[in-house]
Order: C-alpha cells, then sequence, then structure tokens
C-alpha cells in the first residue's frame, strides 16, 4: 500500500520536490506487521504527526472558534511540534490505514475516553493525605518553601500536559506516564518509570490503610489490634477496587473532595478549643508535654527538617498519575483547567488549613492533624470522615496502580485481554486481592505514617513532580530543535527524512544549542535540583525511620500497639 502524501503546499518549492521524493521510496515496499507502510520502525516525527491531527480533530468535535485569540492560542499550543516537522494538523492526511493491532489498540483507547475536566479536578482533589499532612510539614519547615514546591509542582503538571497533547494520538495512544519516558529516552526508560510508579502508587494505598488504621484504632480506644485495622481497610479494598474506569470512579472523587473540606473546617474548629493530643504528641514524635511553641524558622535536626520537606512533596504528589488521568479523557487539551483549579483548591486549603493548626498546635502537631485533639469524641468525628474519604483515595491510587500492571504485565507481556472485556474482568479481579493484600503487608511493616510518608516521597514522588518532568521536556525540546534542518517528515516512512543521526555532532549541537536555549537551562537546573533533593530525602527517610523506632512505646511492625 503506498503512502499518501501529506499537505505541502504551504512549503518551499525545494521541500515540496524532497517530500516527494521521500514518498516515491517509500512506494514499492512490502507491507510490515509493524506498520502500514514498508518501515517497522515508528520513529519520533510519526508521534508527532498523528498527535497533531488528533489534536485538530478534538478542536472540530468540540466546535472551537478558533479565530477567539484563547482559543487559538491552545489550538495553536495543540498543534505546534516544534520546528520544520512541516506537519499542518489542520489539513495533514492521516498518512495510510491503521494495521488490524493499532485499531485494536485505537479502540481500546477510545473506549475508556469518558472523563471530562470537571472529572479530572475531583479526581486531583481526592488526596487524603494532603491537607491533613499540611501542618505537620509546615511545622517542620514553614510556610516559604511550602509555596514554593505548589508552584514548582503547578509548573512541572503543565510541563507533562504538554507532553501528553503532542505525543498522544488513536494509533499510538499515551496510558501511563512510562509511555511518555519510553516514546523520548526509549524502551528502557518506560520499564524504570514503570517500577517505580509501581512501588510509589503501591505505597500510597499501604499509607491510605495505614491511616485509616490509626483513625479505627483511636476510636476503639485501641482496644482493636492495630495490625488487624489496617487488615479491615484491606478488606475494603478488595470491594472499591473492582471499578474499573475514572469515570466511574469520578462520582465518588466528589463526595470525598466535600468531605475533606467538610472535616478541614470541623477540625479548625475543635482544635481551636481543645488542647493537643500530648499522649499521641508523644507515642508518635517523641515530643514531651508542654507549653505549646511556634517558630518561623524550626530548630530540628536536619534529617527532621528533610522528612518534613519529603511530607510536603507528598502533599503535591498527584502529577505521577496526570498522564493516566488525560488518557481517560475525552479531549485532553481540557486537562489544564481541572489541573489549575484543583491546584488552586489545593494550596489555598493546605496553606490555611497547615498555618492554622500549627498555630494553635505547635510541636504537638500530628502527622494527621484532625487526630491532634484531646477530646475523644471530636477525635472520633474527624476519623469516621476521613475513614470514608480515605478509602476512597485508596481505591483511586489502587485503580491506577493496578492499571500499570495489567497493561504492561497482562497485555504488553503476556497478550492478555482487553480491561474491558469479560476475561478482563476476571483477571482485575485477581490483579485486586493481590494488590491489596500486598498493600497491607507495606503498611503493617513500617506503621508511622510521617516515616512512610517522607521515604515514598524521596523514592518516587521527588522524581514524578520534580525530577522527571522537566528532563523529559529537556529532552522533548532537544529532540525537536535537532529537527529543524531536516526534511518533510513522510509519515511511516521511518528515519529517511533526517540528514543526519545522533551519532553526528551536528544533531546534537542543533538540539541543544538552537531554539529556546534558556529554558532548556532552566529546565536542566530544576531536573538536578530535583534529584539532589530526593537524594537527601532518603537519607533524611532512613534516620528519620531509625528514630521513630527508637522511641519507648511506639508501634512495631505487624504489632497491637497504635501509633497514637
Amino acid at each position: 500500500m503506498a503512502s499518501q502524501t501529506p499537505n505541502i503546499a504551504h512549503l518551499s518549492e525545494k521541500q515540496q520536490m524532497d517530500a516527494k521524493s521521500i514518498e516515491k521510496q517509500s512506494e514499492g515496499k512490502s507491507v510490515s506487521s509493524g506498520s502500514a507502510l514498508g518501515s517497522t520502525e515508528v520513529v519520533f516525527e510519526d508521534y508527532l504527526h498523528y498527535a497533531a491531527i488528533q489534536r485538530a480533530e478534538e478542536d472540530r468535535a468540540a466546535k472551537i472558534e478558533t479565530s477567539s485569540r484563547t482559543n487559538h492560542w491552545f489550538h495553536q499550543l495543540s498543534a505546534h511540534k516544534g520546528p520544520n516537522v512541516n506537519i499542518d494538523g489542520e489539513n495533514a492526511q492521516a498518512g495510510s490505514e491503521m494495521t488490524i493491532t493499532e485499531e485494536e489498540r485505537a479502540n481500546a483507547s477510545r473506549a475508556l475516553r469518558l472523563a471530562s475536566w470537571a472529572m479530572v479536578f475531583y479526581l486531583i482533589t481526592t488526596d487524603i493525605l494532603g491537607p491533613f499532612n499540611a501542618p505537620f510539614a509546615i511545622s517542620q519547615v514553614g510556610v516559604i518553601l511550602y509555596t514554593v514546591m505548589g508552584g514548582m509542582a503547578f509548573y512541572t503538571g503543565l510541563l507533562l500536559w504538554r507532553l501528553f497533547i503532542r505525543l498522544d494520538s488513536p494509533r499510538y495512544p499515551l496510558q501511563s506516564y512510562a509511555d511518555i519516558a519510553e516514546r523520548i529516552f526509549g524502551p528502557w526508560a518506560g520499564h524504570v518509570v514503570n517500577v517505580m510508579q509501581s512501588i510509589q502508587l503501591l505505597i500510597n494505598v499501604a499509607t491510605i490503610c495505614l491511616a485509616n488504621g490509626q483513625s479505627l484504632s483511636q476510636i476503639s480506644k485501641a482496644k482493636l489490634c492495630f495490625s488487624v485495622c489496617i487488615l479491615i481497610w484491606t478488606i475494603v479494598g478488595f470491594g472499591i477496587g473492582q471499578v474499573r474506569t475514572l469515570k466511574n470512579y469520578s462520582w465518588m472523587a466528589n463526595s470525598a473532595v466535600w468531605l475533606n473540606l467538610l472535616l478541614i473546617f470541623m477540625s479548625m474548629g475543635f482544635i481551636s478549643h481543645s488542647p493537643p493530643n500530648f499522649a499521641a504528641a508523644q507515642s508518635s514524635l517523641g515530643v514531651e508535654p508542654g507549653p505549646v511553641t511556634t517558630q518561623a524558622f524550626g530548630k530540628l535536626e536536619l534529617f527532621q527538617k528533610v522528612n518534613g520537606i519529603m511530607n510536603m512533596v507528598f502533599a503535591y504528589g498527584g502529577a505521577m498519575i496526570f498522564p493516566e488521568m488525560m488518557a481517560e479523557m475525552r479531549r485532553p487539551m481540557d486537562f489544564w483547567k481541572g489541573m489549575a483549579c484543583a491546584q488552586m483548591v489545593i494550596f489555598t486549603a493546605y496553606l490555611l488549613y497547615g498555618c492554622f493548626v500549627y498555630a494553635f498546635q505547635g510541636q504537638f502537631t500530628l502527622p494527621l492533624a484532625y487526630q491532634g485533639v484531646s477530646k475523644f469524641a471530636w477525635q472520633t468525628v474527624g476519623n469516621v470522615i476521613s475513614l470514608i474519604t480515605g478509602i476512597i483515595a485508596a481505591g483511586l491510587y489502587g485503580n491506577i496502580g493496578i492499571k500499570v500492571v495489567y497493561i504492561n504485565i497482562i497485555q504488553k507481556w503476556m497478550g492478555g485481554p482487553p480491561l474491558l472485556s469479560t476475561r478482563g474482568r476476571m483477571i482485575w479481579s485477581i490483579l485486586v486481592f493481590l494488590y491489596w493484600s500486598l498493600a497491607f503487608v507495606v503498611g503493617s511493616a513500617i506503621p508511622q505514617v510521617q516515616t512512610i510518608t517522607g521515604l515514598i516521597a524521596a523514592i518516587a514522588i521527588m522524581q514524578f513532580t520534580y525530577t522527571f518532568p522537566p528532563l523529559l521536556r529537556l529532552a522533548y525540546d532537544v529532540i525537536t530543535d535537532a529537527m529543524s534542518e531536516d526534511q518533510p517528515h513522510v509519515p511511516n516512512s521511518g528515519p529517511q527524512g533526517r540528514i543526519d543521526t545522533w551519532r553526528d555532532w551536528s544533531r546534537w549541537r542543533r538540539g541543544l544549542f538552537s531554539g529556546r536555549v534558556f529554558f532548556k537551562l532552566f529546565n536542566l537546573v530544576i531536573f538536578l535540583g530535583g534529584t539532589a533533593m530526593a537524594c537527601l530525602g532518603m537519607w533524611g527517610a532512613g534516620k528519620s525511620i531509625v528514630f521513630i523506632f527508637q522511641i519507648a512505646g511506639s508501634a512495631t511492625s505487624f504489632g497491637c500497639a497504635s501509633p497514637v
């Protein structure tokens, strides 16, 4: 099957001749299973080409008036892919028909794309540990750094969004964070990201089961074995984990957002009329009873400050599932709306709540702030509400985590059935049982919310939120700027239009030192800073775990003693 020549009327005479020459070179080659044309290699330019077409089709389907300045800017944002790729998203031809494999993959992707940007807003703001962990983080490192980290999290979220809309299409759908890394750096990067994301999501689920276990332990006045408290929520997770699509999960996420806000305001009222929970602070943090003191800059050991920063990072750790959310949106271009609204609500609520609680409780601020009131009745009210919102958040993380396993192991490695098929339902149910069982093991092994939160923030969240996005954007810009002297790309023709390869310094020179050089340098600095902070965080988390386990009366692994 011969390729179709893309619209090249806007190109120079020489460029048109080059494009036609490439077209002729593509003719006559045998069709392979890897592509509808002769080339078996899917190159970076193909991802850009089909993504541009898809974004233009989404714009037309949504009847967007591109004559409007704002809408026109966002349309150009989606269609632009770098200099001289020479693809007009409005007029470019599809290039060739899809193979059976590509058609099946496209149909499976379309079946999941049901969510709106409003649903994304609720999904992002569902995180339970963020607001109630904020006072503890502020008690450790203060407000200024909390603000800076929030601003950087918003920036890196925009980077992920821009990368997604420039690389995703029905023919080559992006399904996960790892897919972005794989298209830019290669398969090895995708494997690394998959492993790290799986670890983070698993520990997120374990952490929320642990937090719910603490709440249940407080309600029972520590009469119920703490490991059993965690096990109960693991069993609940078996049921809630049966939901497969984010669209079906969004109504629960919606209710969790309002319940979280209700709990924030109620616990602020409780805390302002109740002394701190001195016994819990001594048991969990090793802080001796005494007068409440607050400091603009806390005088703590370095490892404690670092662990505080890692708890802060956890509050902004939603970026690791942003690509998965976009992969289930009807129109990924609208993701920025949901993310911007969510980040605004999250930052405002976290900061106000964190400062308020710390002002009243000072050094006695607990990692779960609503547990820091001394009156048992008020503790119980906060704990009951948090049980509901907590399990909803755990279900969300579990949903994404199991999908990572399903897509990469069941479908890609083992050739399993589509997720929404009958056989897919059976396999999904088995994975839910295994996933939540493993989460119970992790949560019971390190029964301290603040230490396990800091540990996973250092190992994975720093990377997904602050380290990987600027690195991926830097590499993307290097690749697209290196195309500035290439011939016009013909879809599915392989790298024939390139004038040199990455073995040549000339391509590296164009990639590194052309285009927006200062923007590349800025992203490089952010990447290096994130890497250094992650290494420091791993050290701080390790020291904190040792310190907490040395405190007399603290909870032990798989034990019945409660940490609060």
